[in-house]
């Protein structure tokens, strides 16, 4: 398969248990409630359904469009729109007969079942794989830093002490502290002093504007772990273990220094100084048209750095599943003050945004962490105050409760109707700047741009 293909697969299947299971939440009290559910889709079916039965006066089916699912609810105002059934009386099987409090349950189900879900993953992730991670004080490289940041006074090699008044223990904290919160002192280690750094209040939107993905990375050496066939590497007679120390005489033992140099001599022919089982070994290769000699480099940071692998017994990794979960959706939360900045909304992606995420091969660990996030995203996005999503519902609910009675039926379909709108429009704009901001959108751009220019 492909590597597009294995990303598709990987993400059909991901939403596929999402979907299923956030409308479980829905459907399982609705029915404990003794509540009507006329269908329960996996995907959306307008037209026609890819398949469909009907059990039990339900009819279960998969819709061709996948762009979620669905649950409709016996008397309730939703996204099929079917108003009809609200011009007759109530009735005791109709979700606007039960009480108030049952119809919350029935509409934050889904948004419980999406967080339990990822509490549950992060914790069998935990149990099944561990977790092992490098403590900063342990990048004995220091670390290897976003070119706005070399513009502000910090140096490639410069070792993080603290971020604001948080003294950090992964590299992550570090870009998460200045990208999601509102640190910008930085106090740092170089050449045996402490120095402090002072990062302009909008280096957060500088990043976005630039497309970065980080602040700070693991600066480390460069060691080959594979060498691609038929490659100008393995013509050169690369092999695995080989640690390019050198191109051209330029000093490239650290991986991002390897890189660089390599892309400044794109498409030439380069010496490189190769350190094999403790010898030096001079080597000639070409570079091609994308600065690459076409290798793999390792990724183990464990080869060159004391890591802290943390190992979890089953009944141990609940605890720490639920810990993982809350951190994440802490996080998360906090970088959505991004999505409304200036910067931050043109780098809402969709669903060619989502599928970069999972790995170009099946790598089951990847895809249940990002299962897990994408449950953590689902359910705060139900959660949003939005008519059509089961925020939406929540705050008509919570307004009813507090009133004391049910918002006027029409102005409630309006709200639905509105809120399919939005929804609509930020698909379309989500999915639209995954077009635009493809290469190949990119390249037709500058061609069509050349050609009548």
């Amino acid at each position: 398969m492909t590597p597009l293909l294995v990303k598709i697969i990987q993400l059909i299947l991901s939403l596929s248990i999402l979907i299923v299971l956030h409308e479980l939440g829905h459907f399982i009290p609705a029915k404990i409630f003794k509540t009507r559910i006329e269908k329960f889709y996996l995907f959306f079916d307008p037209w026609f359904s890819l398949f469909k039965k009907k059990i039990g006066g339900t009819e279960y089916g998969i819709g061709w469009l996948p762009l979620g699912g669905y649950v409709k609810i016996s008397g309730m105002i939703d996204e099929s729109m079917d108003t009809e059934q609200m011009k007759t009386p109530p009735k005791s099987y109709e979700f606007r007969s039960k009480p108030a409090w049952q119809r919350l349950i029935i509409m934050i189900g889904g948004v419980t079942v999406n967080v339990i879900l990822a509490f549950f993953i992060y914790a069998m992730i935990l149990f099944g794989y561990g977790k092992e991670y490098v403590p900063i004080e342990n990048l004995s490289y220091g670390v290897q830093a976003d070119s706005l940041l070399l513009e502000h006074g910090i140096e490639n090699g410069d070792r993080i002490k603290k971020v604001g008044e948080i003294t950090p223990e992964t590299l992550n904290e570090v870009n998460r502290e200045i990208l999601f919160g509102d640190a910008r002192r930085l106090t740092l280690e170089r050449d045996g002093r402490e120095i402090n750094v002072n990062l302009p209040e909008d280096i957060d939107q500088d990043l976005l504007a630039k497309g970065g993905t980080g602040f700070f990375f693991v600066r480390f050496p460069n060691q080959v772990e594979a060498v691609a066939p038929d490659s100008y590497a393995e013509k050169a007679g690369l092999h695995k273990g080989d640690r390019i120390v050198a191109v051209n005489n330029t000093d490239t033992e650290i991986f991002y220094d390897l890189t660089n140099t390599l892309e400044e001599n794109k498409d030439q022919t380069v010496n490189l100084r190769i350190r094999r089982e403790g010898r030096i070994v001079e080597l000639q290769s070409q570079v091609d048209s994308l600065g690459r000699l076409g290798f793999i480099p390792t990724s183990d940071f464990s080869n060159f750095f004391e890591t802290v692998k943390l190992e979890y017994g089953f009944f141990e990794s609940f605890p720490a599943g639920v810990s993982e979960g809350t951190e994440t959706l802490v996080s998360y939360v906090r970088s959505l003050k991004l999505i409304f900045s200036r910067q931050g909304v043109k780098q809402v992606g969709g669903f060619g945004t989502i599928a970069g995420l999972f790995g170009e091969i099946w790598d089951w660990e990847r895809f249940w962490n990002m299962t897990a996030f994408l449950s953590i995203i689902l359910a705060v996005m139900n959660l949003l105050p939005i008519p059509a999503l089961d925020g939406g519902h929540v705050m008509f609910l919570l307004y009813e409760m507090i009133a004391g009675r049910q918002p006027n039926q029409k102005f409630m379909e309006y709200a639905q109707l509105f809120g399919i709108a939005v929804l609509l429009t930020l698909l379309l704009y989500a999915n639209g700047n995954d077009v635009v901001n493809a290469d190949w959108f990119t390249r037709l751009s500058d061609w069509f741009s050349n050609l009548f220019n």
